[in-house]
């Protein structure tokens, strides 16, 4: 008797299942309440005047876009965040690769590294950007204290508008390159030995290796990693606002000296619950998601593209 049919060998009604949807319907219920639900009535409420006190809602249209569009400071957050993300993101996948290439070869202690590189990843976001301040606070940092004692001039890493972004940079690479080097590395380990062989033989060297072998093999992982990087990336927040929460009864949630590290994120936050306006924080959110599907669709278009002519090339080569 085939699955889904009955002892007649007649498809069975979709009600005869009630007692699976049953089963599973803990799940869609929750995916409704706390996650579609709540993503349809931010679109509902980007088109309204809501302070989150009263019930009353003021249909205001596409006023909030129309604002979004001339506001400076929501510009400056765009630009904070793509230069954020430039200064994060390709470092980060650069190294994590390399690092996944040299966990890949025979060393001593390869379960301490994996454990080691990916232990940033699991420790909590919040003590990580209570470290980093640490290290690099104007007063008293690790770092300007060495700087002091090799009487070298000293930085002000959160007072400077590019050294405030490259900090933040710092951080999230440091929290993430251990995650995309295990990704890598379970990539790496699925390709074929016979392959690094071969080009062992032909006199290919390790930097030829890796980028005419283990980069086009690792191209889907590649265009993975880069997509995930990008949704997070583009979302920071807890990093600008737990660096410069000290200044908050001054400017709230600013981002530091010159709004330099405020994100998009950031943004909605002060203007959602510092400013209680709801309705163009919504507007700022749904122009985030916007933003992120915008570079998503990029990094996947350039890295189709780049599949194809490499394709394209290899298949020439092969009718000669």
């Amino acid at each position: 008797m085939e699955r889904g049919r009955g002892r007649t060998g007649r498809p069975r009604p979709v009600g005869s299942f009630w007692r699976q949807y049953l089963a599973i319907s803990p799940f869609y219920l929750v995916f409704i309440g706390f996650n579609l639900f709540p993503v349809l009535f931010t679109l509902y409420l980007a088109f309204q005047k809501w302070d989150g006190i009263g019930d009353e809602m003021k249909y205001v249209g596409l006023a909030q876009f129309k604002y979004l569009v001339h506001d400076p400071v929501f510009w400056l957050s765009v630009r904070n965040t793509i230069i954020i993300w430039v200064l994060a993101t390709f470092p980060m996948l650069f190294l994590a690769l390399v690092i996944a290439t040299m966990l890949n070869s025979s060393i001593r202690f390869m379960t301490f590294y994996r454990v080691a590189y990916f232990l940033p990843n699991v420790t909590s976001l919040v003590a990580i950007a209570i470290f980093f301040f640490a290290i690099f606070s104007s007063q008293t940092g690790i770092v300007n204290a060495t700087l002091h004692a090799l009487d070298l001039p000293e930085v002000p890493w959160l007072k400077n508008p590019w050294t405030i972004k490259l900090v933040i940079a710092m951080l999230m690479s440091w929290q993430w390159t251990g995650y995309n080097a295990i990704i890598y590395l379970a990539g790496l380990q699925a390709i074929p030995t016979q392959l690094y062989e071969a080009a062992k033989i032909d006199g290919a060297g390790p930097v030829q290796t890796f980028f005419r072998i283990t980069v086009p093999m690792l191209r889907p992982i590649i265009l993975f990693t880069l997509i995930v990087s990008t949704v997070t990336g583009l979302q920071s927040f807890t990093e600008p606002q737990v660096l410069f929460g000290s200044t908050a009864s001054i400017n709230p949630n600013s981002g530091g000296p010159g709004q330099a590290g405020l994100t998009m994120m950031l943004y909605f936050y002060h203007q959602a619950f510092d400013n209680n306006d709801y309705g163009y924080g919504a507007a700022i959110v749904w122009a985030l998601f916007l933003l992120i599907l915008m570079f998503v669709l990029i990094n996947w278009r350039l890295v189709a593209r780049t599949e194809r002519s490499g394709e394209r090339r290899f298949q020439k080569g092969g009718r000669r």
